[in-house]
């Protein structure tokens, strides 16, 4: 077992009785999940949007989009726990940082949509990306470390109550921004620079309801990186975190280019996306409300097991199965309100168990949450285009289609595998 550090009793009697202005309010968790969906809308959705917009709008190859995004997450290696230690030393002025913060992603986001590219289009997507993610990165980091100070103000089993909260708002924030391009172009010749826009708006308003939410007066100071990573139990956490979030990684990846090319129903997208989100929030507080019955552990690995069993029928799709793959979405997407409720409930637990200020933890956690996309993106794209694999035919090779669907399907399944042996040989009772 690694080393585990507890503060000593009076500091953490200080943490608990430590009351910022938002503790003297009621609870405010709307504002929690109103923010929580802002940051999915800017999570996600972009990695499924962005690429194809650019491929279909100015004719950027898979391969180069591919490298630049896994540049682009490589830069997190360096710039996640960096941000982690940012958060850290603005602690005292978090909502003057978040307001920044939003500001850099908003913006970033309307010049990456909105406007026509002012360089080279791939540079031009790297750039507004690197812009996006970063303020993403930085505001994600000091939501979360701010959630283990909230929750510990909560009734109950806090940090499960907080993350119902916070996963069904950014659960649903997901939704609408999967579907949001999707309807826009019904009506608008442009319906990305209305996504951008709605997005600029969103931003004002979670930064006015979480305002008063950001004090931390009284946190025992940082513990740093290395008392984190010498805790057995957070790094086992943040493995598991690693291999699980890679299935969702690759089959977001490559949903749209499944969907269109695959099962042959291109126009379906987006209303597939919507139920697979939907379902994933709407299922949220019942695994929530399980946990707190029968323990969190059990029914994570539950809910892992049956994303196997669920996502394992995508191997049998065709052209035309688009029915049977909304049964597919509507189960797995049940099985990631799981993962992404409890896992970073376990980790929170844990980063108040160890080191309660928690920026740094979680400059860990969205490291490897996102790598996994970007490792996704550089791996698969390519893979892909050297098979003959073309986005923009109707007519592929099968041996390009067949790729297609062991990559959607037979990859995510093994990786989640993977992830519920993890889960099954960690001790998890001093969390």
């Amino acid at each position: 077992m690694g080393q585990t550090r507890r503060l000593p009793a009076p500091s953490r009697a200080a943490a608990r009785r430590s009351v910022s202005v938002n503790q003297s309010k009621p609870h405010r968790l709307s504002a929690y999940a109103v923010f929580a969906a802002l940051l999915a809308s800017a999570g996600l959705p972009i990695y499924i949007h962005a690429p194809k917009f650019y491929v279909d709008e100015y004719g950027v190859s898979l391969a180069a989009l591919g490298v630049v995004l896994f540049g682009l997450r490589l830069l997190d290696v360096i710039q996640d726990p960096l941000l982690g230690r940012l958060s850290e030393a603005l602690r005292n002025h978090r909502g003057l940082g978040v307001l920044i913060g939003c500001i850099v992603m908003a913006l970033s986001m309307l010049g990456l949509f909105a406007m026509t590219p002012l360089l080279p289009p791939l540079i031009w997507f790297g750039l507004t990306l690197t812009g996006v993610f970063s303020a993403f990165s930085f505001l994600t980091i000091n939501f979360y470390a701010q959630g283990v100070t909230k929750a510990g103000h909560l009734p109950g089993q806090g940090h499960l109550l907080l993350a119902r909260w916070r996963e069904t708002g950014a659960l649903f924030g997901v939704c609408v921004a999967a579907i949001t391009p999707v309807i826009l172009g019904s009506f608008l010749n442009a319906p990305f620079v209305g996504f951008a826009v709605g997005f600029s708006i969103l931003a004002l308003v979670a930064v006015a309801m979480m305002r008063g939410e950001w004090a931390s007066d009284g946190l025992p100071n940082s513990v740093g990186f290395r008392a984190i990573l010498q805790d057995a139990i957070a790094r086992r956490l943040l493995l598991i975190a690693l291999v699980n979030a890679a299935p969702v990684a690759v089959s977001s990846t490559l949903f749209l280019f499944f969907v269109e090319s695959r099962l042959l129903s291109p126009g379906l997208e987006g209303p597939l996306l919507l139920l697979f989100f939907l379902s994933a929030a709407i299922a949220t507080p019942f695994w929530g409300n399980l946990a707190e019955r029968y323990e969190t552990k059990p029914v994570l690995l539950s809910a892992m097991g049956l994303a196997i069993a669920a996502f394992g029928g995508a191997l049998l799709l065709g052209p035309g199965n688009w029915v049977a793959f909304a049964v597919i979405c509507i189960l797995s997407g049940a099985t990631l309100g799981a993962d992404l409720t409890l896992l970073p409930a376990l980790f929170a637990k844990r980063m108040e168990r160890i080191a309660p200020s928690a920026a740094e933890g979680f400059g860990l956690w969205s490291f490897v949450s996102k790598f996994t996309l970007a490792f996704a993106a550089v791996s698969l794209l390519p893979l892909l285009q050297n098979a003959g694999f073309d986005s923009a035919s109707a007519d592929n090779p099968p041996k390009a289609l067949l790729l297609l669907t062991l990559l959607y399907a037979a990859v995510p399944c093994g990786l989640k595998l993977i992830a519920i042996t993890l889960l099954a040989m960690t001790d998890l009772r001093e969390t």
